[in-house]
């Protein structure tokens, strides 16, 4: 039966057909062939999968993001962060690197972070000087900082299908997301310097850098404001989603007065599309979860791995490169969806804390969505940027590098992801 669902899965993809409804149609597929089951077994496992309280944290944490994003505060934000940038050589291209960890902490998606700050820096980063290529790779590779920083849908994800504590994931994600940062920053300072790329604007004053700080600071103190309620238990991730999105609402009405009944409209219809393409993924994810247990796929593939290949650092290895090429095809939130279970008892065979699985499964397939041929933020940045896909991969690789580094670090250093 199983067999039958990855063959059917597999057809499906090659023909463009949406994720979710492949899930849906390869899982019917695959219960017509057996024969025995029902198939309303499906209907059954994608209702159930629905009936999560957690899960409610999703559309609200999309919500509180699209509201913060979507008016003054956002462009407070995306201030603060290019005019911090301007003193430091290659300052413009940098400026996206520090911006996608400020916006990590509102949005929580890669996707939603490249078209965002794409559509503002990158025309800008042109008008500097830089390359439209080299400023589509950059916006392309640092929009993945998002989701690791708190509050990160993918790392929502995985908690439902691992039972791993989000505190514990969010908190987790926090050290490798600063890493990736500061390498790309030193990246892009080392490409100016070596291409000869100057700063067409003078740095602001330390007076001015403080303004702009103390303007956004009500959006740099919610990641804070989420860690502490999740670690200290004084409210549900699902109570800390809700209060995100009232937190958001009062800094546009009463702070930054710049509420209108219009976006607020737009940012309901935002996350509500958002929620709706994630959830259909979900509620397909649990059907093709089920087949495979009931086929005992993830504990013969763990006791297949563990009996093949003895050393665990090599188990790691595997399944980096596994995450890697599957990662390439397939979007973000159904490959955690679908790769979760299996590699949950996988990593617990070879003693692999689950926390840090998630941190490696997330940054993994989070590179996917930058390497050809299928890349999501890949083909936004490179749309938004006016320029070829070949041109920009070839930029693409000094960022690709730094990213396998600190995959290779979190994968092999424990410490870096569990304190």
């Amino acid at each position: 039966m199983s067999i039958t669902l990855i063959l059917s899965f597999t057809i499906l993809m090659l023909l463009a057909i949406p994720v979710g409804h492949a899930l849906i149609v390869a899982a019917g597929a695959a219960l017509l062939v057996q024969g025995q089951i029902p198939l309303t077994i499906i209907a059954q496992q994608m209702y159930q999968q629905t009936q999560s309280f957690p899960m409610l944290a999703l559309p609200f944490f999309m919500l509180a993001g699209s509201l913060m994003l979507g008016g003054a505060l956002g462009n407070e934000l995306l201030a603060f962060a290019s005019k911090a940038m301007q003193r430091w050589r290659g300052g413009p291209l940098s400026t996206t690197v520090v911006a996608s960890v400020v916006f990590g902490g509102v949005s929580g998606s890669a996707v939603a972070n490249a078209s965002a700050l794409g559509s503002v820096l990158i025309p800008w980063q042109k008008r500097q000087g830089y390359p439209a290529p080299l400023c589509a790779a950059n916006n392309a590779t640092s929009a993945i900082i998002d989701i690791l920083i708190p509050p990160s849908i993918p790392l929502i994800l995985y908690s439902l299908v691992s039972n791993v504590s989000i505190a514990d994931l969010f908190t987790a994600g926090i050290l490798p997301g600063l890493l990736m940062a500061g390498g790309f920053i030193v990246l892009c300072s080392w490409i100016a310097r070596r291409r000869g790329y100057v700063s067409l604007e003078a740095p602001v004053s330390k007076a001015e850098l403080a303004r702009l700080a103390w303007r956004s600071m009500p959006a740099l103190l919610m990641p804070v404001f989420i860690l502490l309620g999740l670690r200290f238990g004084i409210a549900t991730p699902t109570e800390i989603a809700v209060l995100a999105v009232l937190y958001a609402m009062v800094l546009s009405v009463v702070l930054y007065r710049d509420m209108t009944w219009n976006r607020f409209r737009v940012s309901m219809v935002e996350a509500g599309v958002a929620t709706g393409v994630v959830m259909l993924v979900i509620m397909g994810s649990a059907i093709v979860g089920w087949i495979l247990t009931f086929d005992q796929v993830p504990q013969r593939f763990a006791e297949w791995v563990s009996a093949t290949i003895s050393n665990p650092y090599l188990v790691i290895l595997a399944m980096n490169i596994l995450l890697l090429l599957v990662g390439m095809p397939i979007d973000l939130p159904p490959a955690i969806l679908l790769l979760g279970p299996i590699f949950v008892p996988l990593a617990a065979s070879i003693g692999l804390d689950p926390v840090q699985l998630g941190i490696i499964m997330v940054l993994n397939l989070g590179i996917g969505l930058y390497t050809p041929p299928i890349g999501t933020t890949l083909f936004i940045s490179t749309s938004i940027a006016r320029t070829s896909l070949g041109e920009t991969t070839r930029e693409l690789w000094p960022f690709f590098g730094v990213a396998m580094l600190v995959l290779l670090l979190i994968s092999y250093v424990p410490a870096l992801t569990i304190y």
